[in-house]
């Protein structure tokens, strides 16, 4: 069969605003206990059941923080949850409800919204929070997303970036700098595409990297992983700008300095493959780049030998006294290269 190359598309006038709300979350079911109300009433209703409810918050603007041109829908929809349950899982909370709210020209039909509550849907499935609310309403800029998501944790289970203390250990989750390799393809690709539509893009052998830029994954895992183990962080915070970035605000907030090893950043082969091919420092990725979506926390040096053989985790640093600076040492020296934030920032940067 064909495909249509000109498909009927339905204009949100069609349904209006609420029309559009209802359609686009009757076949959101509740799931959690603690969520007693969702959406259809002026506002929702979340039982935190004795625990401390955590709340965070992002926006998502096209032409900022996505390009249209290769970001599909339903993958946006579901990074844009994923960004917002990282932070809760940097906070050790477990994730419950989240709110979205959509600005969004009329250039985009009732379809485009379906894709991308499709890939909210997704996200929702998989980390078993429940849809509770939102709002939609026009833009004259392109679309534009905001996201609360709300967690809940014991009061004495909740980390924050301010516990760190000399001596601690640095420790990460997974692999760093994908996201910005898989970022770099993407714009390379679009370029050769805007140049020559008839160009076909080359995307073969940079499935990893690009999975970890267009569809990333919350590390909801490690809280659970973590209380298995026995270990409680003293810090911790999500690296969504950038490795040197996230120690340098463990740092602020701890009031202490730390001392990061190039040579134990892990790195993913096809990261360091495609920055080598594009003529990139991958180091410089993995400290810089951003949206890996790891975790970066630190834990007591008594808890070394309980992590030091762990797959999911690298031991990458630890904290020293506040006067004492933040540097990267060196591979193969011990020449002090002092850490700098310059990851990602929505205000310098104009665009990805």
């Amino acid at each position: 069969m064909l495909e249509d190359k000109k498909p009927q598309l339905t204009p949100v006038s069609q349904l209006g605003e609420f029309g559009l709300i209802k359609h686009l979350t009757e076949n959101f079911p509740l799931e959690n206990s603690s969520s007693e109300l969702g959406v259809g009433d002026d506002a929702a209703v979340v039982n935190p059941e004795g625990k401390k409810v955590v709340v965070t918050t992002d926006i998502l603007a096209e032409g900022v923080h996505f390009n249209l041109g290769y970001a599909p829908l339903k993958h946006l929809g579901y990074k844009a949850v994923v960004v917002n349950l990282s932070d809760l899982a940097a906070m050790n909370a477990v994730p419950s409800q989240i709110l979205v709210s959509l600005a969004a020209s009329n250039r985009f039909p009732v379809e485009a919204f379906e894709e991308l509550y499709a890939g909210i849907a997704l996200a929702c499935q998989h980390y078993h929070v429940d849809l509770i609310g939102g709002d939609t309403t026009s833009s004259n800029a392109g679309l534009v997303m905001s996201i609360t998501a709300i967690g809940l944790q014991d009061e004495q289970k909740i980390v924050k970036r301010s516990g760190a203390k000399p001596n601690d250990l640095l420790v990460v989750t997974g692999d760093l700098g994908g996201a910005y390799m898989g970022l770099q393809i993407l714009e390379r690709e679009h370029a050769v595409y805007l140049a020559n539509p008839n160009m076909q893009p080359e995307m073969e052998g940079y499935d990893y990297i690009l999975q970890r830029q267009l569809k990333p994954e919350a590390r909801t895992d490690i809280r659970t992983t973590l209380e298995q183990m026995d270990i409680t962080p003293t810090s911790m915070i999500d690296i969504s700008d950038g490795l040197a970035s996230e120690i340098l605000h463990l740092s602020d907030q701890s009031k202490v300095g730390f001392h990061l090893y190039e040579e134990k950043i892990p790195m993913d082969t096809q990261m360091i493959n495609t920055a080598e091919e594009l003529n990139f420092n991958p180091v410089i990725a993995a400290l810089n780049g951003g949206e890996d979506y790891e975790l970066l926390f630190t834990i007591s040096p008594d808890s070394y030998d309980k992590i030091k053989n762990h797959p999911d985790f690298t031991i990458i640093g630890h904290a020293v006294e506040a006067n004492q600076g933040n540097y990267m040492v060196a591979r193969g020296s011990n020449e002090l290269i002092k850490l700098t934030a310059q990851g990602w920032d929505a205000f310098l940067n104009k665009g990805e």
